[in-house]
């Protein structure tokens, strides 16, 4: 299969640390790297200065986006400066053909100037929300999630949320499997709560393994069709329920119950992406019980029913 192209738009007075995150995200994939081949472009190609007080030279100009499959707007140096007119229009174009457009944190100002948000929920850096909402009163702005992706325009929250934007972008393109390897070596969850229904996996325990807990922890997740208590857990590693649930969420950030139910949403996203197992076999594989217990879990975390995700999963 071709590699997914991608391009990302640097400019004048990049933040360095913006640029970077898709770079690491899509660029540095590790095995499967061919997955993706990533391009930087400016309106102005040439050398750019950043803020961090060393420059950059950009080798691409705009024609990096006629060529791309997806295009990323890391962040923008100014609101208050209107983006150049060609870059305007040549997101319009790659808009119109299909490309995929993403603003990460004030890049959600570059692609409402080229009006691609008119009609649409976008968020952007909290700071400038409100600014943002005033000025371009025909998107609905929702500052309180991480990020939004509304019909293949994706906006980003501030800094690093940009993080969690590509990762979901990752997931829907790559699947679960390769989103998660890449989290786990940005040492970041794959999936941060922002307070929406967000397609991206549900995080892994972020701190070290720690001994019978973390051991303990392994070995449910590869029993996750068979019934599992706070007690019959904790009797299992020699722990009175008290201490067991103390440690756990000190390991885990999380109740039992949750954890449990984000592993077995986990398992189900997997299964439902990666094999032909029917929904009701897939219920009994994550422990769930019934196919309408998948159902209502699923609904309620993702938005979506177990069908409906593996054929827009598939479809993308």
């Amino acid at each position: 299969m071709p590699a997914h192209r991608i391009a990302v738009v640097a400019f004048e007075q990049i933040t360095p640390f913006h640029l970077s995150v898709p770079c690491l995200v899509f660029g540095e994939l590790g095995p499967g790297a061919d997955l993706y081949e990533l391009r930087v472009c400016a309106a102005t190609p040439g050398r750019l200065g950043t803020t961090a007080g060393f420059d950059l030279q950009v080798a691409h100009g705009l024609e990096a986006l006629e060529w791309a499959q997806t295009v990323i707007v890391p962040s923008w140096h100014d609101p208050a400066e209107r983006p150049p007119q060609p870059l305007l229009d040549a997101l319009v174009r790659a808009h119109g053909r299909g490309a995929r457009l993403v603003g990460l944190c004030l890049g959600a100002y570059v692609l409402a100037e080229a009006g691609l948000l008119d009609g649409r929920r976008a968020t952007t850096h909290w700071a400038w929300a409100r600014e943002f909402a005033e000025r371009f009163a025909r998107v609905t702005v929702d500052a309180d999630v991480l990020y939004l992706d509304d019909d293949g325009l994706l906006t980003s929250a501030g800094t690093a949320a940009g993080i969690d934007c590509c990762l979901h972008l990752l997931r829907q393109q790559q699947g679960a499997e390769v989103a998660n390897r890449v989290a786990r070596r940005l040492v970041v969850p794959p999936h941060r709560q922002g307070g929406q229904a967000q397609f991206v996996e549900q995080p892994l325990p972020a701190t070290a393994r720690d001994g019978r807990l973390a051991d303990l922890l392994d070995w449910v997740r590869a029993h996750l069709d068979q019934a599992h208590s706070l007690d019959s857990l904790a009797e299992r590693v020699l722990m009175s329920r008290r201490t067991f649930t103390r440690h756990f969420r000190q390991l885990t950030g999380s109740t039992l119950g949750d954890w449990l139910l984000a592993e077995r949403l986990a398992l189900s996203q997997r299964l439902l992406e990666g094999t032909e197992q029917s929904v009701e076999a897939i219920a009994a594989l994550a422990g769930f019980g019934s196919p309408v217990s998948l159902r209502h879990h699923f609904g309620r975390a993702f938005g979506v029913s177990p069908s409906a995700w593996r054929h827009s999963f598939r479809g993308a």
